[in-house]
């Protein structure tokens, strides 16, 4: 018999260029690339894995750090299970605008979602430690003051990035979720990646916005 299925809606956000789109490159084809194009508007990918004796679904949502897509980002959040805020440990101003993603999120995203602070580009700083601009020991306060999962993660080098798929479903109350997925019809029945450049191209038209 196989094992039952459950997907989870997951998206990432944080500040251009912190990694985003390497952190789900490693995870769904453990594959990273050094010059990797920003992302437009969102990308859509899907990876499962087993977790004690549940299949799960990640449905990830990847989506843009440049400040003029910042205003779509509802539509990707809006009914998530589950969130990765990325920063860089080597730039502090991602940090800031991580923190601000988390309060976004606790004002605005389902009640439950499960959130993971995550500081990427840890192997900066096996060659120089002095590359670290963002302590380790603030970014725990912040997850423990605000209730999130952390990890410090190298997308480069795989380090960490299986450990906060499976430490975000491990949180989720699976059966639970199973349940309201089958009842309202959530599951999304193809592996798939979307890229959502006229989507967003047609939503700054539309808010007529100068970016």
């Amino acid at each position: 018999m196989s094992n039952p299925i459950t997907s989870i809606k997951l998206v990432l956000l944080g500040e251009a260029a912190v990694g985003k789109s390497s952190i789900v490159l490693r995870f769904v084809s453990n594959d990273f690339s050094e010059n990797k194009e920003p992302t437009i508007g969102a990308a859509f990918l899907t990876q499962r894995v087993n977790i004690n004796d549940h299949t799960v679904k990640f449905e990830i949502w990847d989506t843009a750090g440049q400040e003029r897509f910042a205003s779509l980002a509802p539509m990707y959040y809006r009914n998530a299970q589950a969130a990765l805020v990325v920063y860089d440990v080597t730039k502090p101003q991602s940090f800031i605008k991580a923190r601000h993603w988390v309060k976004e999120l606790h004002e605005q995203a389902s009640k439950n979602i499960i959130i993971a602070l995550v500081g990427n580009k840890i192997d900066i700083l096996e060659d120089n430690e002095n590359e670290r601009k963002v302590a380790r020991e603030e970014a725990e306060k912040l997850a423990e003051e605000e209730g999130l999962l952390f990890f410090e993660t190298s997308a480069k080098t795989g380090t960490n990035i299986s450990e906060v798929f499976l430490g975000i479903g491990e949180k989720i109350p699976l059966k639970g979720l199973e349940d309201e997925h089958n009842n309202n019809g959530l599951n999304v029945t193809e592996d798939q990646r979307i890229n959502l450049a006229n989507t967003a191209n047609a939503s700054e038209n539309a808010s007529a916005c100068s970016c």
